[in-house]
């Protein structure tokens, strides 16, 4: 028994568990990429921000934050606009930011968490109708029934039961794994947000 006549046997359900598949692979692997490039950060960034901000060149600590390009230098950026607004009106706007940058590295997850509930859903349907015909078949063969009939039929309906936990657990994996990293790069943007807010409340040299 290969594991692609297994496969063959599940029927027309394993065409939407292989694209929900496909579709899980690709969402995990995009975010990834962008969720690795949002946690990267430039050590010397701040430092640079406190010099200019301290020395009052707004425009420069501006340029060096459209030149980063980082979820953690919009956020900077964001404060450094309202800078010379009372500091409450800085820190929401810090932090409505920091709402659009978290729900941007967030964009996808719903795909994995639906598939995550809804591939088994979709295993169970394919095994249920699975059973159906098969003692459809059984009965459609009278007198010529045998139990290698029926065996036959119930093992090819629970190839898609098998087929849609595999697709929901991997997804399920994925999303926990992906929430995780997103969860660590918004903690690092508050830490970054509570660092901004610091120089800005730091006495000039």
């Amino acid at each position: 028994m290969s594991f692609w006549s297994l496969i063959m046997d599940g029927g027309y359900i394993m065409i939407p568990l292989a694209i929900l598949l496909l579709v899980v692979i690709y969402v995990f692997t995009e975010r990834c990429i962008v969720i690795n490039r949002a946690a990267r950060r430039d050590n010397s960034f701040m430092d640079r921000i406190r010099d200019c901000v301290h020395d009052g060149d707004i425009e420069s600590a501006a340029n060096l934050c459209k030149k980063t390009d980082s979820p953690y230098s919009r956020l900077v950026a964001k404060g450094i606009s309202r800078i010379g607004r009372p500091m409450n009106d800085i820190l929401v706007a810090i932090e409505n930011t920091g709402n659009i940058e978290v729900a941007n590295l967030a964009k996808g997850l719903p795909w994995l968490s639906t598939t995550a509930a809804g591939a088994p859903m979709l295993g169970f349907l394919g095994t249920v109708v699975g059973m159906i015909q098969a003692f459809y078949s059984l009965a459609s063969a009278g007198t010529a029934a045998n139990i290698t009939l029926l065996s036959s039929g119930i093992y090819q309906a629970l190839v898609t039961t098998v087929a849609g936990l595999i697709v929901g657990i991997i997804a399920l994996f994925a999303y926990n794994f992906l929430t995780a990293r997103i969860n660590s790069v918004m903690n690092r943007l508050e830490a970054g947000t509570m660092e901004f807010m610091d120089i800005l409340n730091e006495p000039a040299n």
